[in-house]
Order: structure tokens, then C-alpha cells, then sequence
């Protein structure tokens, strides 16, 4: 038997799940549909703010990751510990937290991805960036365009390197937040 997701280390989690970029999948946005109606059952209603399908599978027409990106934003921090709880019940692992945000991923298992993976950014009330870079990809299909070209650039040079491939797009990601926030 081998070892636990929980037992391996970074780079062993990188070779098991490298990146991989595939071309537009219309299935993801059914899937990320059908998460967040799950989400929408089992989370406290009173206490979500916006559930949002963000990331490059949002995007319709780039390469992409054929992860589904979920962004969650509750009222309060103070929620945190419920949600989790909630979440974790329903088959995601976190992988991440500190004291404003919390991630978590679906469908990873001992032999690999699985047929749908998931990540879900847990978030406060407008921490919310990711969403507005996703909105801007959208309404700029041009930019969209630049943004896979850079992706599809970084793919087999950090293809088991989460950490640096997310660090070479950082720049992009933030320069077009930013006009995202000025629109």
C-alpha cells in the first residue's frame, strides 16, 4: 500500500500532481454548477456571502488547469471554523489557513487527480481579488489570451512546481487586478 497524501512530502505531491494544462472543457462549468449547489446545501446560508466560480476554468475559450476554482466569501471570519467543518465532512481536505483565509482541494487521491478536482479559497466579505481578475479576463478576451499564452510559456518549465509556476504569473495576475478594480 502506499503512502498517504498526508505522508508525502511537497515534491512528491508535485510529481503525483503535476500541472496540466488542457484546452476549454464546457464540463466545468456544469461541474463548478453542481459543487456549488452542494455548497449551497450544506453551508449555512445565513452566513455565506457569494459563492463564485473563479480561476481559468471560469474563463471560456483559454487553457486552463482542469481544476474547478470556488471562491467562498462568509461574513465574518468567526465562521471559519463552521464551514470547515462543514466542508470537511463533504470530502475536502484543507490545505491551507491562517487567520483570513482558508483552502481546501477535492479529488485528489493516492493514484492521482480524480475525474473532478476541486479547490475552494474560503474567504471574508471582499477578499475577493481572484474574482475580480476573472471578471476582467471575461470582459478582455485579448488579455485572456495573453494570460494563456503566459500560462501555456511556464507550463513544462514548473510542471512540478506549483509554488514557482503561480509565482511567474503573480505579476500579471496583479497588474490586471488592479485595472479590474479601477473599472
Amino acid at each position: 500500500m502506499g503512502k498517504k497524501l498526508s505522508e508525502m512530502s511537497l515534491e512528491e505531491l508535485w510529481q503525483l500532481f503535476p500541472i496540466l494544462l488542457t484546452e476549454y472543457q464546457p464540463c466545468w462549468k456544469e461541474w463548478y454548477m453542481e459543487e456549488a449547489a452542494l455548497l449551497e446545501r450544506i453551508l449555512p446560508a445565513e452566513q455565506i456571502i457569494c459563492i463564485s466560480h473563479i480561476g481559468s476554468t471560469a474563463i471560456e475559450g483559454i487553457w486552463a488547469k482542469p481544476i474547478v476554482d470556488i471562491l467562498v466569501e462568509v461574513e465574518k471570519v468567526s465562521y471559519f471554523s463552521l464551514v470547515r467543518e462543514r466542508l470537511t465532512e463533504a470530502g475536502y481536505l484543507c490545505m491551507s489557513e491562517s487567520d483570513r483565509r482558508m483552502s481546501f482541494n477535492k479529488g485528489y487521491t493516492e493514484n492521482g487527480f480524480a475525474e473532478r478536482v476541486f479547490h475552494l479559497h474560503l474567504r471574508q466579505a471582499g477578499d475577493n481579488d481572484e474574482r475580480y481578475f476573472c471578471e476582467y479576463l471575461k470582459k478582455h478576451p485579448a488579455v485572456a489570451k495573453e494570460y494563456e499564452k503566459l500560462k501555456l510559456g511556464l507550463w513544462k518549465q514548473y510542471e512540478h512546481d506549483r509554488d514557482g509556476y503561480t509565482k511567474a504569473k503573480t505579476e500579471f495576475v496583479k497588474q490586471y487586478t488592479c485595472k479590474a478594480k479601477m473599472e
